[in-house]
């Protein structure tokens, strides 16, 4: 069990822009197709990307504004979460502050390993890889990196490349787009033999079958709970309690891994939480062959005339 409290001023600017600053919340293990990292994100200016892709998963949960678009028609609202699987092309990515002041923007990103079995490169790998490539006389150009000869390449792709020595591969995409769900529009439901607990089911999604619900507990109310096989992480978002007889509050962050029980009792207030759950990576037998090498395959090519 980790407990890990929200901290003002414990922020990294860790993003290509630098116009986002992170609180690494949560982190698993390195070289591991599990391994994940989860962060808190405040935004203290405008920002933009390039549209891209990655070759690992994503679900974001925007806690103040809505500021940032992910192209083709996705934005994603403050309280709605989004899932973008790995190898999905999406952006450019607009981050207008719209009037509000900078480090007032909030929101929580998971990033981790998906199905392909590609995992999921660690904070301090791509720092690390970041100091030796700048060491090497080359330099980073916002999310690209500019070698010595001024070709340039995508940045995490040259980070991962440099760090494990192999080219990176993109799993080609399960899904179309990313998938935006509205939590205000889902029930509460009752959770079964935890009286005063119910719980909003928001998805699941590909083989891996990494789900995503909301919990609320209603003042005083109890629920204890194991799963045996999926690890999860738990963020408060409203309220306050005990978790493990330690008090938690906004933003804490609980990492309860495989067989350990996750035990919580709500304050005077009702006790709401955002909870993902992360089955482990079951690798087939056989590698899939529906991957790519490059960026951008022809075939995810932007449609000309279409909304980017």
């Amino acid at each position: 069990m980790k407990i890990v409290h929200f901290d003002e001023d414990n922020w990294f600017s860790d993003h290509p822009s630098g116009a986002l600053h992170f609180q690494h919340l949560l982190k698993g293990e390195p070289d591991s197709p599990d391994n994940f990292m989860y962060v808190l994100a405040r935004q203290v200016d405008e920002w933009s990307m390039p549209r891209h892709r990655h070759n690992f998963e994503q679900i974001r949960l925007p806690l103040v504004g809505d500021n940032t678009t992910y192209g083709r028609g996705v934005v994603l609202k403050e309280g709605q979460v989004g899932y973008f699987p790995e190898g999905l092309s999406y952006g450019p990515q607009e981050s207008p502050m719209k009037g509000m002041a900078p480090g007032e923007p909030l929101g929580l990103t998971l990033q981790f390993g998906g199905s392909s079995g590609y995992g999921f490169m660690s904070i301090e790998q791509r720092r690390q890889a970041r100091e030796e490539l700048i060491a090497a006389g080359g330099s980073f150009d916002g999310p690209f990196y500019v070698r010595p000869d001024g070709s340039r390449q995508w940045g995490l792709t040259t980070i991962w490349e440099h760090v494990f020595g192999s080219h990176l591969k993109y799993s080609r995409p399960r899904y179309s787009l990313p998938v935006v769900a509205d939590p205000q529009r889902f029930n509460w439901l009752p959770v079964e033999d935890a009286e005063g607990v119910d719980h909003k089911w928001l998805g699941a999604f590909s083989e891996r079958g990494v789900w995503v619900e909301m919990v609320r507990l209603r003042p005083g109310a109890r629920w204890s709970t194991v799963d045996t096989k999926a690890r999860r992480l738990v963020t408060v978002l409203a309220g306050d309690g005990e978790c493990d007889c330690e008090q938690i509050g906004y933003l804490t962050a609980i990492q309860a891994d495989a067989g350990e029980s996750l035990d919580l009792v709500a304050g005077e207030n009702p006790l709401e939480l955002f909870l993902i759950g992360l089955p482990p990576v079951v690798l087939p037998a056989s590698e899939s062959q529906e991957y790519d090498l490059e960026e951008f395959p022809a075939e995810d090519q932007e449609p000309v005339g279409q909304p980017a």
